[in-house]
């Protein structure tokens, strides 16, 4: 035993100086087997045969254990990979589904994936369902470039303006644009609606929820419809409000009331809300359709109104018609001082 603790050394040297990297393991099995043979222990042989084995495989199963999974692994994970996978489960746990998310993240290829969380979060956070908020963001992708300093701003704009939970729903998918738009836009409309046309802080809201196109509008046709309104169709605000009056276009309303109004079938009421025929009301005026409105309204047929729309188109084109009463100005204080003025005369 002492002299095979001693040759293996040696042996392992020798074989080592003497033979190439790629025949090592072949030698050195069988040196070994050589040895055993030689020696009188019967249990020597298995031990030699085990250590063997052991030393010619070990290098085999190291060779097999190289990390290059690890590193192709590395390679195949994109950088935004992980960041992207963290918003699609923030947008899954928000309720969106899947088809909804892989649109979204289209819309805006290049944008970061966390602008488009913080923008569908700040959504979100007003009361809005996620499919609204998809509805909104495919009609207007240029939302998802705001900044979100921007976004919280408007929010709380539109939440003083009592737009907030569910009322900014229908302002949202109809009118997208009113977080594109400037502020001094939106505050022009908004001022129409209270300093010239007198709305209340409640009325407005209820125009800007029910009737979010008014957003569209230019401020100065937006005051002449409301306007027209009150002066040639008598109509008071309350009615505005209640029937939604401003969502319609002065080219419908104007063609549909004179035409009511040259049948003598609408009068002007006067300063005491009279009138000597009963007015139809504004929702069999406005909210019918063309065939309804001439069937059980107006009584006519279609050939007679287009004639009439025709030649009402003429008179607008030479300024002929004015549709204000005595050209007086249109101003609601100048007309309630007239009112006074007129109470005092009677007194």
């Amino acid at each position: 035993v002492f002299g095979w603790h001693r040759l293996v050394p040696l042996t392992w040297s020798h074989v080592a100086r003497q033979t190439h990297h790629g025949e090592q393991k072949r030698t050195s099995a069988s040196l070994l087997c050589k040895l055993t043979t030689a020696s009188n222990g019967g249990g020597l042989e298995n031990l030699s045969h085990v250590e063997s084995r052991k030393y010619v495989l070990e290098p085999e199963c190291r060779t097999s254990l190289i990390p290059c999974p690890l590193e192709k692994q590395r390679t195949a994970v994109a950088p935004g990979f992980i960041e992207r996978e963290k918003v699609v489960r923030s947008l899954l746990d928000m309720g969106f589904s899947d088809i909804h998310i892989n649109e979204l993240l289209c819309l805006w290829p290049s944008m970061h994936p966390q602008q488009l969380l913080d923008i569908i979060s700040e959504l979100i956070l007003l009361g809005l369902n996620p499919e609204p908020v998809y509805v909104a963001l495919k009609r207007s992708p240029q939302l998802l470039k705001l900044p979100v300093t921007h976004v919280r701003r408007r929010s709380g704009y539109l939440r003083k303006l009592g737009l907030g939970e569910g009322k900014l729903k229908t302002v949202l998918l109809c009118c997208p644009e009113i977080f594109t738009m400037h502020q001094r836009d939106v505050d022009s409309i908004v001022g129409v609606l209270k300093e010239k046309c007198l709305f209340t802080v409640q009325q407005v809201t209820r125009i800007l929820h029910r009737c979010p196109f008014v957003l569209r509008e230019d401020p100065g046709e937006l005051e002449y419809k409301f306007q027209y309104a009150y002066f040639r169709m008598g109509v008071k605000h309350a009615d505005v409000v209640r029937t939604d009056f401003l969502q319609y276009s002065i080219t419908k309303i104007k063609q549909r009331h004179v035409f009511l109004e040259r049948l003598g079938r609408y009068q002007t009421p006067d300063k005491k809300g009279q009138t000597q025929v009963p007015n139809p009301l504004l929702k069999d005026i406005l909210r019918v359709s063309e065939a309804e409105f001439l069937a059980r309204t107006a009584c006519s047929s279609a050939e007679e109104f287009e004639v009439f729309k025709k030649l009402l188109a003429r008179e607008e084109e030479e300024g002929s018609a004015s549709h204000m009463p005595d050209n007086k100005s249109l101003s609601l204080d100048e007309e309630e001082d007239e009112e006074e003025d007129e109470e005092e005369d009677e007194e």
